[in-house]
């Protein structure tokens, strides 16, 4: 395993920290500004949108520049945007903060991910972005319980100022080990970067990112109030059950980049369809604390298995034009993000409980189901040769 896909990982430990750990500090940050519950959501839904912007904005503007001083530059907005976070004085300020943070994300996990496959042979670039991705899953099994309790104990502020200490680490873990293979660095022109939008497989891929992904946040953005309020766990406990999520996290994550080298729309549609039965399943049994600790788990595997996947297909049918496609993809994954932060919020809003962004997350989930058999049935018609072509293409 190339040491460069393990200083990916460090950063993307700390940004996927940065996302994350908010939502077991929820409650605490929202009772610091003086909030409502959807309102301190918004740091989560800003910070999604943010990321949208960042992921195609700043990959767009990035593209003729050297990978790796592009990867260095992001994570230092990275850590100023969570020192400002940790010092804001009021709710705008925070909101301020996390902006800046986010407009590194996109751009890093979607220029990382095709650093990490330009490290490997072409039968192995689901599991080398797997690896990649591995920091985010080892964010939410350590870094969020971890950040939560720290939160819970000193104050959420502390919580950013220690993920602030994580972006040096991971700035000074990129600049020793992550060597960019020469055609990474070559020259490469915008205009021709977004041919890869011309293809409808790409659309749809991006189409089922954000349905796929937008269903589990739905029902995981709010999932402090769904464990306290519903499943009748203390606050205290949340950290802790948070583990159980990051367990199936990394379970998906290897399993889902494994299964992805084999057959990629196989993979999504099986996981896709299996995240669906387990929100429904957690809708319903969300009152029982063995059932719900079960669920968590699973919640996790499946939600976060389709990603390997989902990061090679747009990877696959953008053709020799792979960076700003996987920035766009990463910034799908957050407007999924967004939309299912947003929808469960309204649910919550409206007075329908604690349970009703787990629905609402089920029926975007189907959405992501549906097209994701459109986007499988349509590709048939896509000869093995082109396919093939490039994927190697990627790492050219």
């Amino acid at each position: 395993m190339p040491l460069g896909l393990i200083a990916l990982a460090i950063g993307a430990f700390g940004i996927g920290l940065t996302e994350f750990v908010i939502m077991g500090l929820l409650p605490e940050v929202a009772a610091s500004f003086g909030v409502t519950e959807a309102t301190a959501g918004w740091l989560i839904s800003g910070y999604a949108l943010s990321v949208v912007v960042g992921a195609l904005g700043l990959t767009a503007a990035t593209t003729r520049l050297p990978r790796k001083p592009v990867l260095l530059g992001l994570v230092v907005l990275f850590i100023a945007g969570n020192a400002l976070t940790a010092l804001a004085p009021d709710y705008t300020t925070a909101m301020i903060g996390r902006i800046i943070a986010a407009l590194c994300h996109g751009a890093f996990f979607g220029i990382g991910s095709v650093v990490a496959a330009d490290l490997v042979a072409p039968d192995k670039k689901a599991r080398a972005i797997a690896i990649m991705f591995t920091g985010l899953t080892a964010a939410n099994v350590f870094g969020v319980p971890f950040g939560t309790f720290i939160g819970q104990q000193f104050g959420w502020r502390a919580t950013f100022w220690a993920i602030s200490a994580i972006g040096i680490l991971a700035f000074a873990g990129i600049a020793a080990l992550v060597t960019v293979p020469r055609a990474g660095g070559a020259t490469v022109s915008l205009r021709h970067e977004l041919r890869a939008f011309r293809s409808g497989q790409v659309w749809l891929s991006l189409t089922v990112t954000v349905l796929a992904y937008g269903g589990m946040f739905g029902a995981f953005t709010y999932i402090a109030y769904t464990l306290t309020g519903v499943t009748g766990f203390a606050a205290s406990a949340v950290p802790w059950l948070l583990v159980l999520f990051g367990v199936g996290l990394v379970v998906g994550n290897v399993v889902g980049g494994r299964l992805a080298d084999r057959s990629i729309d196989r993979t999504l549609l099986g996981f896709t369809a299996a995240l669906l039965v387990v929100l429904v399943a957690f809708a319903l049994l969300a009152w029982s604390q063995p059932a719900t600790i079960a669920v968590l788990v699973l919640l996790g595997a499946f939600g976060f298995g389709t990603v390997p996947g989902l990061q090679s297909r747009i990877m696959q049918y953008a053709g020799g034009a792979p960076t700003l496609a996987s920035g766009a993809n990463i910034g799908a994954f957050n407007v999924g993000n967004a939309l299912g932060a947003w929808a469960g919020g309204l649910g919550i809003a409206a007075g329908l409980g604690y349970t009703s962004p787990i629905w609402i997350g089920a029926a975007i989930t189907a959405s992501g189901l549906v097209v994701m058999a459109i986007a499988a049935l349509t590709a048939r018609s896509s000869t093995p040769s082109a396919t093939t072509a490039t994927l190697r293409s990627v790492a050219a």
